[in-house]
C-alpha cells in the first residue's frame, strides 16, 4: 500500500510539473503587458498597440519557411485550418515546401499564404502584408473560394469545403452579403487574428480601403459582435499558444488576445461583467429621449468614486468625455455637439466602467 501511495504521489507530482510547464508556455515575458494594467477601452487598445508595435517585418518569400515553424502539426504536416478535421482524418494533407502553390485545380492541389485579414482591406501595404498573426497556410483552392469575403455565420451555403468550411449568405444581423465561415474548432483562432489587427494597426490605418467587415483597422459593429462571439465560444488552444510563441521568436511581438483573452472584453465590451441592475440603477439620465438642442441631467449613486463619464456612439467611438470631482453625483450636459442617434453614457472609476445608461437623441 505504501508503495502504491508513493507511486501515486510521484505521479501527481509529475503531472503537476507537466501542467505547470504547460501553463508556463502560455506566459509572455515578464512585464510584457505591465503598461496595460488597469486600462480599459481606447486607453487599453492604445497601450497594447504601443507594446506590439514596430515588429520585425518579414519578406513575403520568408513566410514559407516561417510557416514550418508556426503551423506544423504533430505529424510534421502543414496545419491548414481550412482543411483540417480535428480528431478525424482530413481529406488531404500537405508537406512543407514541396506542396507550395503553384497552380491549383481543386482542393488538395497545394497550399498557399492566406491573408485572413484580406490584403485588399489594407491596400496591400506593409508591414501588414506579411504579418504572421493574420497570415496562415491554407489550401489554395479554398483560399480562392474564401476570396476577400468577411468572416461570418453562413445561413444558406453556396459552397462547402471537405472539412465543412462554408461560403454563403450571412446569417447575423447587420450585414446581408456573402461571408466565409470556418469550422467551429478554428473560429476562435481566426477571430483572435482579426482582433490582433484592430490593435496592432490602431491609428496606423489611414488610407486603408476597408471592407464590408472593416473601417480601416476597426471592425464594423456586426463583425465585432461575431468576432467576440467566436473568441468566447472557441477558447485559446495549445496550438495557438505554440504559434504565438513561435511568431514571437520570428517577428518579436505577440498576440495580446492569446496571452490575455480578457483584453477583448476590456476593450470592446467592458461592462459585460456587470449585471443589468448594476449597470442601470446607479446612473439616471433625464429627459431621455432628449433633443440635440437641449440638455440632460446625469445623476448617479455609487459606492465607488466616479472620476469621469464617457459618451460613445453606436460604433463604440468616444464622442464626449468629462472629468468630475469625487464629491459630485450630478452633472448637466449640453447636447449641442452631438447628432441624432443612440449613445451610451458610462461612469468610470480609475479607468474602470462601473455604470452605464442608454441615451436617445432626436
Amino acid at each position: 500500500m505504501k508503495k502504491n501511495i508513493s507511486s501515486f504521489i510521484f505521479l501527481v507530482s509529475a503531472l503537476i510539473f507537466i501542467f505547470n510547464g504547460f501553463l508556463a508556455q502560455a506566459q509572455p515575458p515578464s512585464g510584457y503587458y505591465s503598461n496595460a494594467e488597469g486600462l480599459y477601452e481606447d486607453a487599453l487598445r492604445q497601450s497594447l498597440h504601443n507594446i506590439i508595435d514596430n515588429h520585425t517585418s518579414r519578406s513575403y518569400n520568408q513566410l514559407w519557411s516561417d510557416f514550418a515553424q508556426t503551423d506544423k502539426k504533430s505529424n510534421g504536416k502543414v496545419w491548414d485550418m481550412y482543411s483540417d478535421q480535428p480528431g478525424g482524418n482530413p481529406a488531404y494533407e500537405y508537406t512543407f515546401f514541396s506542396d507550395q502553390c503553384g497552380n491549383y485545380s481543386g482542393e488538395g492541389s497545394c497550399y498557399n499564404r492566406e491573408h485572413s485579414f484580406p490584403k485588399s482591406w489594407f491596400g496591400s501595404g506593409s508591414p501588414m502584408y506579411t504579418d504572421l498573426f493574420h497570415l496562415v497556410p491554407t489550401d489554395g483552392y479554398v483560399n480562392g473560394r474564401r476570396s476577400n469575403y468577411p468572416f461570418g455565420e453562413v445561413g444558406s451555403a453556396t459552397w462547402t469545403s471537405t472539412n465543412g468550411s462554408k461560403v454563403g449568405s450571412n446569417n447575423t444581423s447587420g450585414y446581408g452579403g456573402t461571408v466565409f465561415e470556418p469550422i467551429d474548432e478554428y473560429k476562435g483562432d481566426l477571430a483572435r487574428g482579426i482582433l490582433y489587427m484592430t490593435v496592432r494597426y490602431y491609428g496606423e490605418d489611414n488610407g486603408w480601403p476597408g471592407s464590408a467587415m472593416t473601417n480601416g483597422a476597426d471592425l464594423l459593429p456586426w463583425a465585432l459582435n461575431v468576432m467576440l462571439q467566436w473568441h468566447a465560444q472557441d477558447p485559446v488552444s495549445q496550438k495557438e499558444i505554440d504559434r504565438n510563441n513561435a511568431i514571437y521568436q520570428i517577428q518579436h511581438n505577440r498576440n495580446p488576445f492569446i496571452d490575455n483573452p480578457e483584453f477583448a472584453q476590456r476593450i470592446y465590451d467592458p461592462t459585460a461583467s456587470l449585471t443589468e441592475a448594476q449597470l442601470h440603477s446607479q446612473l439616471h439620465v433625464y429627459p431621455n429621449p432628449a433633443s440635440v438642442s437641449g440638455q440632460i441631467n446625469l445623476q448617479w449613486q455609487s459606492s465607488a468614486t466616479v472620476d469621469e463619464f464617457v459618451v460613445t456612439d453606436v460604433r463604440g467611438r468616444v464622442v464626449l468625455k468629462k472629468s468630475v470631482s469625487a464629491a459630485q453625483q450630478e452633472y448637466k450636459l449640453d447636447l449641442n455637439t452631438l447628432e441624432r442617434g443612440f449613445y451610451l453614457i458610462q461612469l468610470y472609476n480609475n479607468q474602470r466602467p462601473i455604470a452605464v445608461s442608454k441615451l436617445l437623441l432626436n
